[in-house]
């Protein structure tokens, strides 16, 4: 049983079916096993491979890497239904269950080693064969539609983290796999025989499968499990924002491919709706409203019942959905291909970004006519400018997740955001800030109007207030380590690559080149860039001391700024970490320290993967 479990993680981790599940000769085809214990837990194994295999298919969030769909033709116990296959375990269970209650110890009696011995393996069989059911259980209730099924899955996961455990304390129990050299990392178990489907798989070498252990095993089922948990919490989200920044939020755990498609289903089902319940049109429209309240979305307003002016709303909100659709899939894909797709998907939002521009200015020119005290400029264009700089800052932070780029790079990188994407973020955010509270204004006046009494103002808490006040922090991370890094190359502390067939300009231009199809906010060109940071332009041009000395106040500027968010969150306590160090580290620097040494300094990314705590050598 726990062999076949191994069998079946590496499978999800990518391998394919002949050279893991298939291997174990029982489920080829159970019909013929007479146990019925064996039997059912065969079954079950299949079902779950069969249901975890649609979901995949149908979530699209794979690449070859990540998952192997092939069947290779075998029979994936489909001549038997679900509910006949967890019937069947149930009725194991609950045989098993007998058993474990008539060897259990009395008061007072005298325990014979053997019957001791027997009611620990029944209990171990029935841990598996019930959490397989419970994995199978919850799996099915992810295939239904209605919203009650993953409420029914949440509390059925709880179960499974109970018996993992007796499932964990057990694995010493039973016949041990034995491990032979001569057949490679397949460990050596009745009823397994690794080479068994050798003649199905493709002329070439087979790909090098090697079964996880036993005790990784139940590691992975445990976090399966909690990232499991995780999903059933997203269907309590309402809003646009908070669904996107729970999948941005899901995605970097680094997810396993099911984990990742189960929240795919479950956000969009079948019927293209929300949930299976929300029109995404309707969500959209939503988001506009939280994000900057714009006058032709408010039933106040006298567009709001105009018809030009709803067609017009209608149209824009309908284009939206397929970008809008497309970036939350995004967000199922493994990191590196995540990245690929947010520099394709910039070209669908900048032509979103030049029609919400033109609803802009044809709703701005009705309002104009009707209710002059109003505007309706930059609305619909401020909200897509945001999800617009969100994806290119996303786009240039995930390269040091993944570590595409070299030392000398970073510069150039840091530069782009902090002068760049993030001054442009905090305006757009500041700008849809104020175009909240001025219809907020005007709704104030209206509501005046109606009623004669005087109503009690409650301070009211500004939506986007901790957003602006992270990216404030975000961009004086950046600017530190960019004026760290400019001092250090002064210093000769950064180790350049001798140019042969590109150039420090063909690299910028690689590295920004997403950027091209995008208007608002323009690409900064390399000889622009080199004009914007040239230091030569000051009297007198900055030392290196100077530039750590202004690094240092960045990261104090920065530190400040988290250090007054309320609940501080594990992101904010881990860019604190790394600033308090890195403001150490500048002061020293700017006082002389190592002055002299070429040494390159070193760059621990490992308490925060987008700003690194500088470390002297």
């Amino acid at each position: 049983m726990d062999t076949c479990f191994c069998c079946l993680i590496t499978w999800l981790e990518g391998h394919s079916l002949a050279q893991t599940v298939f291997t174990c000769l029982y489920v080829h085809n159970p019909d013929f096993i007479e146990d019925p214990a064996m039997k059912a837990f065969a079954l079950g194994i299949l079902k779950i491979c069969d249901i975890a295999r649609e979901k995949v298919n149908k979530a699209v969030v794979f690449e070859e890497e990540d998952f192997q769909s092939m069947t290779y033709g075998f029979k994936m116990a489909n001549n038997v239904t679900d509910l006949r296959v967890t019937g069947m375990l149930k009725d194991v269970e609950d045989d098993l269950q007998r058993r474990v209650k008539s060897t259990r110890s009395r008061q007072g009696e005298a325990r014979d080693p053997e019957v001791e011995l027997e009611h620990q393996q029944c209990l171990a069989v029935f841990s598996r064969v019930k959490f397989t059911r419970v994995l199978l259980t919850v799996l099915i209730a992810f295939t239904k539609k209605e919203l009650s099924a993953v409420v029914e899955a949440s509390k059925l996961i709880s179960q499974a983290t109970d018996l993992l455990a007796a499932v964990q304390n057990s694995l010493s129990l039973g016949i041990q796999s034995q491990n032979d050299t001569t057949k490679g990392d397949h460990p050596i178990m009745m009823g397994f025989e690794p080479l068994v489907n050798q003649r199905l798989l493709p002329p070439t070498f087979p790909r090098y499968a090697k079964i996880i252990k036993k005790e990784e095993m139940v590691n992975y089922f445990f976090k399966l499990i909690d990232r499991i948990k995780t999903v059933c919490d997203v269907v309590t989200l309402t809003n646009l924002h908070s669904i996107l920044d729970f999948f941005c939020e899901f995605s970097e755990q680094s997810p396993c491919v099911l984990s990742r498609s189960l929240l795919q289903t479950t956000f969009l089902v079948d019927n293209k709706k929300v949930f299976g319940t929300h029109l995404m049109q309707d969500m959209i429209k939503d988001a506009l409203r939280s994000f900057v309240s714009p006058p032709a979305l408010s039933p106040k307003c006298c567009l709001y019942n105009n018809h030009q002016a709803k067609d017009y709303i209608d149209s824009f909100v309908t284009h939206c959905v397929r970008p809008f659709c497309s970036l939350i899939q995004i967000h199922g894909h493994n990191r590196a291909r995540q990245r690929d797709k947010l520099g394709h998907i910039l070209e669908d939002f900048a032509t979103l970004q030049d029609e919400a521009e033109k609803v802009d200015a044809a709703l701005h020119s009705m309002l104009l006519k009707q209710e002059p005290q109003r505007q309706h400029l930059a609305c619909l264009g401020t909200w897509v400018l945001y999800h617009n700089l969100r994806i290119m800052i996303q786009y240039l932070l995930s390269g040091f997740e993944l570590e595409l780029y070299s030392m000398h790079e970073y510069y150039y990188i840091y530069w782009y955001l902090s002068e760049f994407l993030y001054a442009w973020l905090m305006s757009t955010l500041s700008r849809a800030d104020s175009s909240q509270m001025a219809e907020e204004r005007i709704m104030e006046e209206q509501q005046k109007g109606r009623s004669s009494k005087k109503t009690k103002k409650k301070k009211k808490v500004r939506p986007l207030s901790r957003e602006i006040t992270l990216s404030q922090a975000y961009q004086n991370m950046c600017a530190g380590m960019y004026k760290t890094m400019i001092a250090f190359d002064m210093d000769g502390k950064v180790r350049k690559p001798k140019f042969e067939l590109d150039s420090e300009q063909v690299r910028y231009e690689h590295r920004f080149a997403p950027f091209n199809s995008v208007i608002t906010p323009p690409p900064v060109h390399y000889l622009q860039f080199k004009e914007m940071s040239d230091l030569n332009k000051y009297s007198p041009p900055p030392q290196s001391s100077d530039l750590y000395m202004a690094a240092s106040k960045h990261f104090q500027q920065a530190r400040l700024i988290l250090e007054n968010i309320p609940n501080q969150d594990q992101e904010v306590n881990e860019i604190l970490k790394v600033s308090k160090n890195n403001i150490v580290v500048m002061k020293l620097l700017a006082g002389g320290h190592k002055k002299d040494s070429k040494v390159p300094p070193e760059f621990d990314f490992s308490a925060h993967k987008y700003f690194p705590a500088v470390k002297l050598v």
